[in-house]
């Protein structure tokens, strides 16, 4: 353990079985699991239905795979969440080739480790976001990085920006905070004169034609669609002049990051970038691999920062980072071996994080087993949706509705997945979207709106109290018909959707300001 090595295997060996059984780990768990389709997890696989260059809210990639995972076993749970278990499979691969081509074959061992067992990728290989392709590119466009910083200057320094370029359009197919290993090589270029020098004209155009021809499809369905993903994430940024300056939320976001990264990781990640910033020996002492993703690992976790301090940002925001940070602590404490803290923190780290990742594995598989761990909370989105779906497809087979409406987009992607049998018989009603405000705010409310020719009779869903009290108002009449109750583990009750008959559609006024219903008056 002393020089980070395993008796008698090599590296590449060493990690390909590390990964081989964790992803037979974690295939098991995904077939295995009670857990529903998160909600975002059902939009996306409702993409996959129809493919496109984009969507309104992310682009295309996690739609395409869904689309090609299903093709093969089918629409249920485990083949919409396959491709997340395989994208997590040939990250931590690619990374064991970045870190042997900066490093050492034993620190690219080492990096697969950190990697695979990330508490952020333990959550990521079981569920199918954005999250888990973008990591896998990024992971090749380090590896096509490293080979261009340390190949010769002719064709394979060509083949390698030409590589880089093309992982990282297929990383920004996956998700636009790909874009963040730009900002990491530009600094590293300005930072670093051999880095800066390597980038002739003939490199640059390598790199920049395959990362424009592999993401053009989708700039140009952006620039059809009134960039309405762009408009998305500026509205996630939530910019206002009356929410500036959030210490609490800069705190939180953080603390997420030992959620995301694993606390004795984002421990020396941290330490480690903070001596070289006020020791200016080891500053001097830097080497040059180590300044290279200090600066791909710094523009995520900075600008994110940021964003938290301004507004508001979520943990995995800056899991982009996390990709080249993990071959950086890997390489750092693989070479201070000869430290007793290094060799325990590496140890440590190894133990804590396995450890989640067994707890993790027996929750996702067992309810009862989540419920003693008190994880019951943390899986409560992915519960409950079928038999939701059941309660509103009974009621919408009894009468000749015009429409089922909701006014929630988790609920409308639920019953979009789970009563997918349903909508698909030719005597179903259409299920539609009420619209809240004067234009669209989701994917559902774009492409499902209801329409005044589907408002004769309407079944409406309700997740949301005060948007059913606004949804009244857009119809002349309007009754409680029931609700449909879930309830977790304990029996306690975890979510009530409401369903009302409506007719008579009359739709309201909106505020010209803020494009919602005007407010009800109150009572004096």
């Amino acid at each position: 353990m002393r020089s980070g090595r395993l008796p008698s295997i090599s590296p590449w060996t060493a990690t390909l079985t590390l990964v081989a059984g964790l992803t037979a780990l974690r295939l098991l768990a995904v077939f295995a699991t009670p857990l529903e389709l998160y909600p975002d997890e059902a939009q996306y696989w409702l993409w996959s239905r129809e493919l496109a260059w984009g969507y309104y809210s992310k682009p295309p990639m996690v739609a395409w795979i869904i689309a090609a995972t299903t093709a093969i076993g089918g629409d249920s749970e485990p083949w919409v969440r396959l491709g997340a278990v395989l994208a997590h499979a040939g990250a931590p691969l690619a990374l064991h080739r970045a870190g042997a081509r900066l490093y050492d074959g034993w620190s690219g061992f080492w990096t697969a480790v950190v990697y695979s067992l990330m508490p952020g990728v333990q959550l990521s290989a079981g569920v199918m976001t954005t999250d888990a392709p973008m990591l896998l590119f990024l992971a090749l466009a380090l590896w096509a990085y490293a080979a261009f910083l340390k190949s010769g200057s002719g064709r394979t320094s060509l083949f390698a920006a030409a590589g880089l370029g093309a992982a990282l359009g297929l990383a920004v197919l996956s998700k636009y905070a790909a874009l963040y290993l730009v900002a990491g090589i530009l600094l590293h270029g300005a930072l670093d004169r051999a880095a800066r020098a390597r980038w002739r004209p003939q490199a640059m155009a390598a790199a920049a034609g395959a990362a424009v021809l592999v993401w053009a499809p989708n700039l140009f369905w952006n620039a059809t669609h009134g960039f309405a993903t762009v408009a998305h994430t500026a509205d996630n940024a939530q910019w206002s002049g009356d929410q500036l300056f959030n210490l609490g939320e800069l705190v939180e976001f953080a603390g997420g990051q030992l959620a995301v990264f694993g606390p004795l990781p984002f421990l020396v990640l941290v330490t480690g970038g903070l001596a070289v910033l006020v020791r200016p020996r080891l500053r001097r002492g830097l080497r040059s691999e180590d300044l290279a993703l200090l600066c791909l690992t710094l523009p995520p976790l900075a600008i994110v920062a940021v964003q938290a301090f301004i507004s508001r940002a979520n943990a995995n925001w800056a899991v982009a980072a996390y990709a080249p940070a993990s071959v950086l602590v890997a390489a750092w404490l693989v070479r201070s071996q000869a430290s007793r803290w290094a060799r325990w923190t590496l140890r440590g780290a190894v133990a804590s994080q396995g450890l989640l990742a067994a707890v993790f594995l027996a929750a996702v598989i067992s309810p009862a087993a989540a419920s003693t761990l008190g994880l019951d909370n943390a899986f409560k989105r992915a519960r409950g949706w079928e038999a939701t779906t059941r309660v509103v497809t009974d009621w919408a087979g009894r009468r000749p509705w015009t429409a089922v409406t909701t006014d929630d987009r988790f609920l409308f992607n639920a019953l979009a997945y789970y009563g997918r049998e349903f909508w698909a018989r030719p005597d179903a009603p259409p299920l539609r979207m009420w619209v809240r405000e004067t234009q669209p705010q989701n994917q559902a409310e774009t492409e499902a709106p209801l329409q005044p020719s589907e408002a004769g009779l309407v079944l409406h869903a309700s997740l949301v109290p005060a948007y059913a009290l606004e949804t009244a108002r857009d119809f002349r009449t309007w009754r409680r018909l029931g609700a449909a109750r879930t309830y977790d583990n304990q029996g306690r009750l975890a979510r009530e959707t409401a369903l009302f008959e409506a007719s008579g559609w009359a739709r309201a006024p909106r505020d010209p300001a803020s494009g919602r219903p005007y407010e009800l008056p109150t009572a004096p």
